[in-house]
């Protein structure tokens, strides 16, 4: 906040608006004299009575939180008159778009070249199987084009190739009672 107006200098609205500063000025606090640009910004955009009923119907505590959000609309206005704000708020958004997307693709690289580092001989060699009465029931449904990957964005198997892992999923259940009761076991809807 800026000095009062008591001390022969009147804000910046005041003087733009060449009348006299009063001591009760509702601009003074906002406005203050080294700065009349920003009133100037403000008044062309949203004019004088405007920025005075909003202050007006305003707590004191919001009101400098207010004028600097008036002043920086304003002044983005000014330099960019058909998109304002928004137009930085939207370059915004597509520059942590797009890093994110760069982000998501070192990601993925990192994660291949991890994987590619592992020593092939502490990973244990799948051994194929080729008849379906060998194959128990969780590995049964995914070897007929069963999904592979989560997230609602997988592929399906081409070939009916299934591997026998050496451990087993914890989310595979081959308890008989619950097979059609919800899990995603891909029954009613």
């Amino acid at each position: 906040m800026a000095s009062s107006s008591s001390y022969n200098s009147p804000c910046a609205a005041c003087k733009f608006l060449r009348r006299k500063c009063m001591p009760g000025c509702i601009f003074a606090p906002y406005f203050p004299p080294e700065e009349p640009q920003k009133f100037s910004n403000v008044h062309k955009i949203f004019g004088a009575s405007n920025v005075t009923k909003l202050l007006n119907e305003l707590l004191p505590h919001q009101r400098e939180d207010a004028v600097n959000s008036l002043a920086y609309e304003a002044e983005a206005r000014v330099r960019d008159p058909v998109y304002g704000c928004v137009g930085a708020i939207s370059f915004l958004q597509r520059q942590v778009q797009r890093l994110q997307k760069e982000l998501d693709a070192a990601n993925a690289d990192l994660i291949r070249y991890a994987c590619n580092d592992i020593p092939s001989a502490s990973l244990p060699v799948p051994q194929p199987i080729t008849s379906v009465q060998q194959i128990p029931h969780r590995q049964r449904s995914m070897e007929f084009g069963g999904r592979i990957g989560n997230e609602g964005g997988g592929f399906y198997r081409q070939t009916p190739t299934t591997y026998v892992l050496p451990y087993s999923l914890p989310w595979a259940d081959t308890s008989p009672d619950d097979i059609n009761e919800g899990g995603g076991g891909g029954g009613n809807l």
